[in-house]
């Protein structure tokens, strides 16, 4: 038994506009065919904007970067993911001292990780988008200096929003806690994906 309507996608091919390794690793768990497309685009963001309005706004601009080369039955999944704490977005860290800020401000908190995801085809030459945010809250213990030295210099977690890797070293210690998708830490919330691969094509 198959579930066609996702494996087939009723004969649209699923572009993932990320370079992202884990969210390439989520979609091949999840059994969908796709190919890996590079969208550049602003991923800066109005000052008004807060918690899952940010990476809803930057998800939307990946997609519209993209729609130019749009071809009829393709699918272009855009995505991404902040890490919300004491009303301010930690993204990326600048390095490693960066890094350390930030786990430090996470340390014995909870927090939350907001991942947006667009989905665009054309229909009818008319381009169609399906939206949403999921949103997890994730709590840490009071982390060691020692500890976050040891993760930021073994795992130099550069590219991650919030300096983490959930399913890294940090997340064995640290997290004590979870409310929501896991894997919408890891960047890519897979339920409300499935649902909506099933729903908009």
């Amino acid at each position: 038994m198959t579930i066609d309507i996702v494996l087939e996608l009723k004969g649209h091919t699923l572009l993932l506009a990320s370079h992202s390794p884990r969210r390439r690793e989520l979609l091949e768990g999840l059994g969908v065919p796709f190919r890996v497309v590079s969208v550049e685009a602003d991923e800066t963001y109005p000052a008004s904007l807060t918690a899952g309005e940010i990476p809803l706004y930057i998800a939307r601009a990946k997609a519209r970067a993209y729609e130019e080369r749009l071809q009829d039955k393709e699918l272009l999944l855009t995505a991404d993911t902040i890490v919300w704490c004491d009303n301010a977005m930690l993204g990326k860290p600048k390095d490693e001292e960066d890094a350390r800020k930030m786990l430090r401000q996470l340390s014995g908190k909870t927090h939350q990780v907001y991942t947006a995801v667009c989905l665009t085809w054309k229909a009818d030459e008319e381009i169609r988008c399906e939206e949403f945010v999921d949103t997890t809250d994730v709590t840490f213990k009071d982390l060691t200096d020692e500890e976050i030295d040891y993760y930021v210099e073994t795992f130099r977690p550069l590219d991650k929003a919030g300096a983490y890797g959930i399913q890294e070293w940090i997340g064995y210690i640290g997290v004590t806690g979870i409310k929501g998708c896991y894997f919408n830490v890891m960047g890519l919330p897979l339920q409300p994906l499935y649902a909506a691969l099933t729903q908009v094509i």
